[in-house]
């Protein structure tokens, strides 16, 4: 495989696949040929920076000989960005071992290329929080995500021994993960479970979509309320997989009010007030690191998501 020049700090780099990589994944190829860590090369794929023959590719899409890459690389990060508090973001509980958090909207999980806003990390280090130092540098303490859009309950290691306990606990799926959303319409049955496989959308990659031979994915809902048109739905997430409930009701024709990248109606959340997908990760259930015994936080709707339910209850 021949070499590649440095890239310039924030440039487009266009360039054939080299036989070599023949096969690899996309986030293989890029960490080999940019000198970039893997997660940062999965972040790349997951912004849509990585396009080959004119196709936008997920990180785990596998590279042919010959094939025109183009990748928009980030700038070198140089000197670290200084923390930045978070408003809003509230403290659920804080111990040797762990920091469970309120995350409110349009804050990121860490940071990662393209979002320049807020993240939980950054917000934990400028309140002085200590943060563990396993993982990848720029997720470092991080076992679970938020989307941006999505508020609530989100836990964050602070020692090594709770970042191996909490990651082991998330894998072995003894962590009970729970959220309300509002979707649209009235899901039938009124409780039941979706057990739908779930990978990137074969033409939208920036997407994702219930997909034959996806990554087993199972989602268990009942309806709370009903009103003319949107159900409030609990959620309980038997796994963990990207946009796994925006994707699910999605797929039974019941997106979350406000997601209009999965199909939502805009008319009703502009009626309702709802700027976003209105999903709330209302519960986190776990085994503490420290002695294993099983710890709850909850957390209250933020006022965005009450207006509209209450808007929704005095209609009805």
């Amino acid at each position: 495989m021949g070499s590649v020049s440095t890239p310039a700090p924030g440039t487009t780099r266009a360039l054939p696949v080299p036989d070599g990589l023949e096969g690899q994944r996309v986030d293989q190829a890029l960490s080999r040929l940019f000198g970039l860590t893997r997660t940062a090369a999965a972040d790349l794929a997951d912004a849509g920076n990585v396009v080959v023959d004119g196709r936008v590719r997920g990180k785990g899409d596998r590279l042919t000989g010959g094939s025109w890459l183009e990748v928009e690389l980030p700038p070198p990060p140089g000197e670290p960005a200084a923390p930045r508090p978070v408003v809003g973001m509230t403290i659920l509980h804080d111990d040797d071992d762990m920091v469970v958090v309120d995350k409110p909207v349009g804050v990121a999980a860490h940071p990662s290329p393209g979002w320049d806003g807020p993240t939980v990390i950054g917000g934990l280090a400028a309140a002085g929080y200590r943060i563990s130092t396993s993982g990848a540098a720029e997720r470092q303490g991080v076992v679970h995500r938020l989307d941006a859009a999505t508020t609530g309950v989100m836990v964050v290691a602070k020692s090594e021994r709770a970042y191996t306990a909490l990651k082991a606990a998330f894998k072995e799926r003894t962590v009970e993960k729970g959220y309300h959303a509002l979707v649209q319409g009235h899901p039938d049955p009124s409780r039941g479970t979706i057990d739908a496989p779930i990978d990137r959308h074969p033409r939208h990659d920036w997407r994702f979509a219930v997909v034959q031979g996806g990554r087993p994915s199972v989602t268990h809902y009942e309806v709370m309320e009903a009103f003319p048109a949107a159900s409030l739905v609990d959620i309980r997430l038997e796994t963990g997989r990207t946009h796994q409930i925006r994707v699910h009701f999605s797929a039974l024709r019941h997106p979350c009010v406000g997601d209009t990248t999965y199909g939502a109606d805009p008319t009703l959340a502009a009626r309702l007030g709802v700027q976003r997908q209105w999903l709330h990760a209302v519960r986190l259930g776990l085994p503490h690191p420290a002695d294993g015994r099983f710890v709850e936080f909850t957390s209250e709707y933020p006022d965005d998501l009450a207006g509209a339910l209450a808007l929704l209850r005095a209609e009805a």
